[in-house]
């Protein structure tokens, strides 16, 4: 089996004598018609998921189980009825669906007609390495918790899309994040959500012997083994690293077992294993990418790595460094110090083990890596990421200001213009969050395949000339299926362990479909405020509960498990969904994820977000609302902040110097949705669409399109950050000052 060097080994590892291989999934059984056979092939490439020819194929042969099993291709075929199978193999209109998807899939494998091989032709054949915690792919593969997962997701979408030749590192958590239970005391109780294998478009990568492709790293004095999962996301690998071995300590092998623990050295070990076993991993695949993107300083011990296999060939530090930094990229996406992994030397020192010896370094130079200076104990991932990367970005404008201004101190305190970060605002992937409606809206005015083939400026022109009844009706369409959905589920969970009455008014049962309906649907942290409205109740009430013009609110979201301040936040809201005095107009929809985050972003009227002031860093789940034609109500913060155009929705303004930013911000909330959100929208007579509401909502769609999504967002990565690092382009300037502590 190919083997990497264990820690402290010299010298780059060497490819395998033969490619790898990957176990092929279990076939369904009975197995499938052999006239339609490929669609096990289908459903173990995520690719399926976002082409509605090809989701339709499974919801053809069975749409109430295709519901059931929450669109998991690979589960669904695994309890399909034989006997649907068998008459769809001989039905004419499905198999000619089926053989046009077909004909799509297999033309994953061609890389000469995309957007990439136009552009960069000469690195088609490299590859760029893309380092992440977590990787919101599916619903069926819950090892993501939020925005950064969903990023890192649409990235490699896209990237299939686009024709990037990225290759995807993450960590395959086999107990999954969390499942979210709210007790009728609003208190948030975490519950396990393992990951089962046989139903995941997961597939082990062995190595040419057969045996299961591992690596090795040293944590804590005791050598652990690293196998690897791979899943196909369109043309794009992702490899996620597992320590669920047999030969493994017991303890060890619980060291991928659940995203995002509370203790910081579990942290740390998790990141040890996804940085250095990472690379020693594409390395033992015979993967040698010509660049490497750390998607924030979670994944930064993979400098380390390379910078000590160069080491061992002879470089010097400097040397070592200034090529290690000239091929990596770092997206850092949080101004909130919570969201940067900080750790003491100690813990440092007791994971890895005298790292630095196989370095051939002291542990002064090692430490200096990740501190500020030689008297601190801290050791800070980001810090760590802003040394050893040479084009660092922040991911919008609004973040660029913020991360110049916290971490120009890592460049000796100079001028906040003369910092090298940089920005690209992430998007998001339109395949994966446009809804059907939408899309088909746009296919009558641009063709079938204007999601791939039609410019952004023309596709925002189109949208400005749809028909307002025809966009109307397919968000009323989208609004009465999120709320189908919503009754739904309470029934299921009424049904299977809800006992409490209670639970289901506040699970969303009383909602009314022609009810102007706001979405807030983010993780439960503190500072996104998602309880901004409960600040004045009795005002609140009275906007809810207005006879002629009501508002109803619809929440979801997680607090980390060990974030308190969060989950009473939550426990606050979901306390008022509770309360007969609202009338049923607020609902908190349990166990947030991406199957749920589809539908209501694209099913509400109106999104919210709250966040302080600067501390969102981009905050997508807006342009996944506007990307259905949902204008957002917002604070000037993360993507708003240069998103807002005074026509695609409404900002609360940024409060003085010297007023309480806290009140300010909760009475122009109150003010806007009193004086224009409601009025505009209710503007209108009963069964007819108000023209106004409709304009903001074209707004909302023709600029997310035109600037908002991941084709936007990669292109301008691979412009500005891809080709130059793969071309030995000049870093930016004041980029070395970085390069402290040698």
């Amino acid at each position: 089996m190919p083997q990497s060097a264990a820690a402290g080994a010299p010298g780059v590892p060497s490819a395998p004598a033969a490619p790898p291989t990957i176990a092929p999934p279990a076939p369904p059984s009975p197995p499938l018609p052999e006239r339609i056979t490929r669609l096990v092939d289908l459903s173990q490439n995520l690719w399926w998921s976002w082409q509605l020819d090809a989701r339709e194929l499974f919801h053809r042969i069975d749409h109430r189980l295709w519901e059931a099993t929450r669109h998991n291709a690979v589960e669904f075929l695994r309890q399909v009825d034989p006997e649907r199978l068998a008459q769809r193999a001989k039905d004419a209109a499905f198999l000619e669906r089926y053989d046009a998807v077909m004909r799509r899939f297999e033309e994953l494998q061609e890389r000469g007609d995309t957007w990439f091989a136009d552009q960069s032709p000469e690195l088609l054949k490299r590859s760029i390495a893309y380092f992440s915690a977590e990787f919101a792919l599916h619903r069926s593969l819950p090892i993501y918790s939020g925005g950064l997962g969903v990023l890192a997701g649409d990235h490699c979408k896209e990237a299939s899309d686009l024709g990037v030749p990225l290759v995807g590192v993450g960590l395959y958590y086999h107990g999954g994040y969390f499942d979210q239970l709210i007790g009728l005391d609003g208190w948030q109780r975490d519950s396990d959500d393992p990951i089962d294998p046989a139903v995941n478009p997961v597939a082990r990568v062995n190595g040419p012997d057969g045996d299961p492709a591992l690596v090795s790293v040293t944590i804590a004095g005791r050598e652990v083994h690293i196998g690897a999962w791979r899943v196909m996301v369109g043309r794009v690998p992702v490899y996620l690293l597992d320590t669920d071995l047999d030969r493994n300590d017991p303890a060890d092998r619980k060291l991928t077992a659940r995203l995002y623990t509370s203790a910081a050295e579990w942290r740390l070990r998790q990141e040890w294993v996804l940085g250095v076993g990472g690379v020693r991993m594409l390395r033992a695949l015979g993967i040698n990418p010509e660049i490497w993107h750390a998607n924030e300083g979670h994944a930064a011990f993979m400098h380390v790595e390379r910078l000590r296999e160069l080491l061992a060939n002879g470089l010097t530090l400097p040397a070592a460094r200034n090529q290690i930094r000239s091929s990596s990229v770092f997206t850092t996406h949080t101004p909130v110090a919570a969201g940067h992994d900080v750790f003491t030397t100690e813990q440092v020192e007791q994971v890895t083990g005298p790292f630095w010896n196989a370095m051939g370094i002291t542990r002064e130079q090692f430490m200096s890596l990740g501190n500020s200076g030689p008297n601190d104990q801290r050791f800070e991932m980001t810090v760590l990421s802003l040394r050893l990367a040479g084009r660092v970005n922040g991911v919008s404008a609004r973040h660029q200001e913020e991360s110049r201004r916290i971490w120009r101190w890592v460049w000796d305190n100079r001028p906040a213009e003369q910092i090298p970060i940089g920005h690209v605002t992430n998007g998001v992937h339109l395949g994966t969050w446009m809804a059907r409606p939408i899309r088909e809206l746009l296919a009558v005015a641009l063709g079938a395949d204007w999601e791939s083939r039609t410019e952004p400026d023309r596709t925002a022109a189109a949208v400005r000339a749809l028909d307002n009844d025809r966009l109307w009706a397919a968000h009323e369409s989208l609004r009465y299926l999120l709320l189908h959905y919503i009754r739904e589920e309470a029934r299921h969970r009424w049904r299977d362990y809800w006992k409490e009455p209670a639970k289901l008014a506040a699970a969303g049962t009383l909602l009314s479909p022609n009810v102007l309906t706001l979405g807030f649907a983010r993780r439960f942290a503190t500072y996104k405020r998602a309880d901004l409205l409960f600040r004045d109740p009795e005002r609140l009430r009275r906007l809810l509960t207005d006879s002629r013009r009501p508002v109803q609110i619809i929440f979801a979201g997680k607090a980390h498990p060990a974030d308190d301040p969060g989950k009473r936040v939550l426990q606050r809201i979901f306390t008022a969904a509770q309360d007969p005095s609202f009338e049923g107009r607020i609902a908190f929809l349990e166990d947030y994820e991406m199957h749920l985050a589809q539908r209501m972003v694209a099913g509400v009227d109106m999104w919210v977000n709250l966040p302080r002031v600067p501390l969102e860093a981009c905050g997508t789940s807006g342009m996944k609302a506007a990307l259905n034609g949902v204008p957002q109500l917002s604070t000037l913060d993360g993507w708003w902040a240069e998103g807002f155009t005074g026509e695609n929705g409404w900002a609360i303004p940024l409060s003085g110097a010297e007023a309480d930013a806290e009140q300010w911000d909760m009475e122009h909330l109150f003010r806007l949705l009193e004086q224009e959100v409601v009025p505009k929208f209710y503007d209108r007579i009963p069964g007819k669409v108000s023209a106004a509401w409709v304009q903001i909502m074209k707004s909302a769609l023709a600029v997310s399109v035109e600037r908002f999504t991941t084709r936007q967002m990669l292109q301008t990565y691979v412009t500005r950050y891809y080709v130059p690092a793969a071309a030995g382009d000049a870093l930016p300037e004041n980029s070395a000052t970085v390069a402290q502590g040698d």
